[in-house]
């Protein structure tokens, strides 16, 4: 008998770490096979369901797969009717940042040979309908593999018993977190890098805390902030995500934001299990 299974497509563009988030997959657990021909895939996962011991598989799939392509649309849907759960992750990053990657490691493009922009053209037009149907995108762009790593793990790594909640506190000047459901910006809130006594320390340290949650208004948003992301939590869960990423900006990441991702993390661990990241707390400046 046929046990459900759940189904992990990664695809994206070459350079952009698809061979990094199949080794985390495979470090919780994931049963991976990359470039594995799609007429191939219902047969494959229609012996690894039968075996019972397999409940959890990642498959790569790309422009590496030619022809066999344009199937993926019957084969997704056949593997959606034998009662898998079906999810497609897609990672890409900009034309500069993979040509760059490229010509660090010396590569050669999988479509272009020593035609990095041509085969980089190409690719994004092969997996265009990939991308648009894909559950997750992430841009890895401004990730070095060991974050990369930790977002696909926060995301993937648990069994599906508990909903995975993260938040993550970040700084607007390094960039917006790629694996974020939700953002919100609190660079409106008083500054403790301008106050003197407090400019050293972050938003981790009680002091800088208490500064940033003593206004009545933080304390009136932090509350809309977290009815907004209860109101959200149990349609996401609803909708068949087994994670949600809530992102809280300030300018440089190391105060403000710090401060309110702790504050909600706090509410939200009562009821919830809740993995709390400070992304950019250990960079310099404001």
């Amino acid at each position: 008998m046929t046990a459900p299974m759940t189904i992990l497509i990664v695809s994206g563009l070459s350079g952009a770490g698809k061979s990094t988030a199949l080794r985390a997959l495979e470090d919780v657990g994931f049963f991976c096979v990359d470039n594995l021909p799609l007429p191939l895939a219902g047969r494959f996962i229609d012996l690894i369901s039968h075996s019972g011991e397999v409940r959890r598989t990642a498959l790569g799939v790309d422009a590496r797969e030619g022809d066999f392509l344009q199937g993926y649309g019957e084969a997704f849907a056949a593997m959606r009717s034998a009662g898998h759960s079906v999810e497609i992750l897609f990672l890409t990053a900009s034309d500069d940042r993979l040509l760059r990657r490229f010509s660090e490691t010396r590569r050669r493009h999988p479509l272009g040979g020593d035609d990095l922009h041509q085969g980089i053209e190409l690719e994004r037009e092969i997996l265009a309908g990939l991308r648009e149907e894909a559950d997750a995108v992430v841009d890895t762009g401004n990730l070095n593999v060991h974050q990369l790593k930790g977002i696909i793990q926060e995301r993937y790594g648990r069994s599906g018993v508990d909903f995975a909640v993260t938040l993550v506190s970040f700084g607007f000047k390094h960039g917006l977190p790629a694996e974020a459901d939700m953002v919100f910006d609190v660079r409106f809130l008083p500054n403790p890098y301008f106050v003197e006594s407090l400019s050293a320390l972050t938003g981790a340290d009680r002091q800088v805390s208490e500064f940033v949650l003593a206004s009545e208004e933080a304390r009136e948003y932090i509350a809309k902030v977290e009815d907004l992301i209860s109101f959200h939590l149990p349609r996401a869960e609803r909708e068949g995500k087994g994670y949600f990423t809530v992102a809280i900006g300030c300018t440089g990441g190391r105060h403000r934001s710090v401060a309110v991702a702790t504050e909600l993390a706090r509410r939200f661990s009562q009821q919830r299990i809740v993995t709390l990241r400070h992304r950019d707390l250990a960079r310099g400046g404001e």
